[in-house]
């Protein structure tokens, strides 16, 4: 069995078998990394991704499509173009056009992540409303900016303190004790929250 076997829906296995050995690209399930789900590799020619832990199995499909896009992409035009690009947004749509069935995901992913693969953006924490159904089906329930009230204070998982504040367009101005500097916050950044 292999390695992202478990992490993705069963039904999805075969084809994502096929795109990895067609590619001959290397798959590595990693420890959960705060700044991105997955990441794609290449390394004296030999193409690798890596891929969080922690998804659930509709984010490890999502995810995994995503860096295999890239895969491909690089294949076929090695660094003429840019990450996430029209070529590789071309990619990965048709590419995520064969799981866009309750074979593979749910009805209300499939509502939103329909909206999502029109113009897919570099990340899928891009797209307030894609994550937020995502997070549906995490098995831990952790708690985000977005669950703590105007005010309240919360822990980062580095340990410094902030009181949370106003949204400013996407984000929300979060202002650390100690220091009282500001700093901006994803809605869905992991945060402690206090009892």
């Amino acid at each position: 069995m292999n390695s992202f076997y478990s992490y993705v829906p069963e039904k999805s296995r075969p084809l994502l078998q096929f795109w990895i050995n067609k590619l001959n690209v290397k798959i590595k399930i990693s420890k959960p990394r705060s700044t991105k789900l997955g990441d794609f590799k290449v390394n004296r020619n030999q193409m690798s991704i890596s891929i969080n832990n922690n998804l659930n199995k509709y984010s490890f499909l999502i995810t995994l499509t995503h860096e295999i896009a890239h895969a491909f992409v690089f294949k076929k035009y090695k660094n003429t173009h840019r990450p996430h690009d029209e070529i590789w947004q071309l990619t990965f749509k048709s590419l995520m056009l064969n799981f866009l069935t309750p074979d593979y995901f749910p009805d209300d992913i499939l509502k939103v992540l329909s909206r999502y693969i029109i113009k897919p953006k570099a990340s899928t924490y891009s797209d307030l409303e894609l994550v937020k159904v995502l997070r549906k089906y995490d098995k831990l329930k952790s708690f985000t900016i977005s669950d703590i009230a105007i005010g309240d204070r919360f822990k980062t998982t580095q340990g410094k303190t902030f009181i949370k504040a106003d949204k400013i367009r996407k984000r929300y101005k979060c202002i650390e004790i100690k220091t009282n500097k500001q700093y901006l916050f994803h809605p869905f950044a992991q945060v402690i929250k206090y009892s």
